[in-house]
């Protein structure tokens, strides 16, 4: 039995339905709330847990349930999505997930996922006695470590993970995800995981315990995974790329705006425009977490972001674009002391019979610096899945194709500088020339040497300004 199982029903369910649902386990157990109420919790009678069912979200971006779970997984959006998690700790708690879930969807409709978890049979939890239950929705909780175990075809940066992220960094807690090696990565998790202490375990039948980006051999040991230190390998056997595929690309593209604080400031048209640039159309929906749920707004993602601001805090989001053309990109809004900061990152995804649209990139660099405030740009290829999820095995780095610096950052480290700041290779000038923005091509995603001529610039740079000005990511 799986340890997540998810409810997807064209109908919401209901405070009556969801205390249906919770009766899977009979009138013994004890329902608590977690999350300001955003989860209930089923617990034994001295509090242990046993699952926890997420508030409905309501899914009105199609493509998300097929992207997320799996293509055979399809759905008529708009669909409500409700999560229920097992804990692992107590045998028959995955047997009340499905039960809780199977009876949602009995009582409104649609299907659940995985389909062979659902059924509507009263689950008898035995007296649990000695069991060590983590007294939170983990799975393993040690002083040192917060173990999470995923079964699911990709790990989504959903509301409960930031959650758990968050809780982890506050504790000075290591959070490790533990997957099997058909688990990927999507690529807003992917940037909390380069972005905080978190690793990705990978659980191998035969090589073991693996980092998923790295491939460095795990070991457990004293209450925390580690790289081996034996005298075994040290790279897993299975981290290498499976033979035979290739030819999908990535084109990723960090984007850094600093927009001046006004009451009239709309957030999100750089984004939009890198979208309809690359794509031919803007974003199909954004959210604070995933799945992605609601229509592309640019206007209630500057309200979001400006709610937070008051209570100083920063806006992070998703967005992804139509079923049809991989698309994805995560932002962070801040306001700094230079302004309101958009960092963004996008990825689109191209299938080996395809081409990234590499020329597009100085009208879209022109386009950001005339219209959004734009500071820098960064725009690479990388051999690498076209669905952009992440998988635990090696794929190459990206190759840098172009940077671009806006007016204020070439004007900061003056026009004369940074115009030669590549030997041989003159930059593209963008916008008037009193104030322009300057476009540095550095090849197109094959070559290695981008690198080299990446590194010359920033090293150029630096010395008439002392500040990098590669993007943050």
């Amino acid at each position: 039995m799986p340890q997540d199982v998810i409810a997807l029903t064209p109908q919401m369910p209901d405070i009556k339905t969801l205390l249906a649902a919770l009766h899977a386990g009979g009138p013994d157990l004890r329902v608590n709330q977690a999350g300001g109420g955003a989860v209930a919790q089923l617990c034994t009678d001295d509090g242990k847990l046993l699952v926890s069912v997420e508030a409905p979200r309501y899914l009105q971006v199609p493509g998300e349930t097929a992207r997320l779970l799996g293509p055979e997984v399809r759905t008529e959006e708009p669909v409500w999505w409700t999560e229920v998690r097992a804990s692992t700790a107590i045998a028959e708690a995955r047997l009340l997930a499905g039960s809780v879930a199977g009876r949602l969807t009995t009582l409104l409709g649609g299907l659940t996922w995985p389909p062979e978890a659902a059924h509507t049979d009263v689950v008898t939890v035995p007296a649990t006695g000695e069991v060590t239950v983590p007294p939170a929705d983990v799975d393993v909780l040690t002083d040192k470590s917060v173990i999470v175990i995923y079964d699911r075809p990709v790990v989504a940066a959903t509301t409960w993970l930031t959650e758990v992220v968050r809780t982890a960094g506050e504790t000075r807690r290591e959070l490790y995800l533990v997957t099997s090696p058909r688990t990927r990565l999507s690529l807003p998790t992917r940037a909390v995981l380069e972005r905080m202490p978190v690793r990705w375990v990978v659980r191998h039948p035969e090589n073991g315990y693996y980092d998923g980006l790295s491939g460095a051999v795990l070991r457990w040991h004293d209450g925390r995974f580690t790289p081996a230190a034996d005298d075994g390998p040290r790279i897993a056997d299975a981290f290498q790329p499976p033979l035979g595929k290739g030819g999908e690309r990535q084109l990723q593209l960090s984007i850094r705006t600093i927009h001046p604080a006004h009451e009239h400031l709309i957030l999100g048209g750089a984004l939009e425009d890198a979208w309809q640039t690359l794509t031919g159309s803007p974003p199909a929906g954004w959210a604070t977490a995933e799945p992605v749920n609601v229509p592309w707004s640019p206007r209630q993602l500057t309200d979001l972001a400006r709610s937070r601001a008051r209570r100083s805090q920063p806006t992070w989001a998703v967005a992804v674009g139509a079923a049809d053309r991989p698309a994805i990109a995560a932002l962070r809004i801040a306001h700094t002391q230079e302004g309101v900061e958009e960092h963004i990152t996008l990825a689109l995804g191209y299938a080996a019979d395809e081409r990234a649209p590499i020329e597009l990139l100085p009208e879209l660099a022109e386009s950001l610096a005339a219209k959004h405030n734009l500071a820098t740009m960064i725009s690479e290829l990388r051999a690498a899945r076209a669905d952009l999820t992440t998988p635990a095995h090696y794929e190459p780095p990206p190759i840098p194709v172009a940077l671009t610096l806006g007016p204020d950052a070439v004007a900061d480290l003056g026009v004369s500088h940074a115009r030669n700041a590549l030997p041989d290779h003159t930059p593209t000038q963008l916008g008037p020339a009193a104030r322009p923005a300057l476009h540095y091509p550095l090849g197109d995603g094959t070559d290695p040497a981008a690198w080299q001529r990446l590194r010359h610039i920033d090293e150029h740079l630096q010395r008439g300004s002392g500040a990098a000005v590669r993007p943050t990511r």
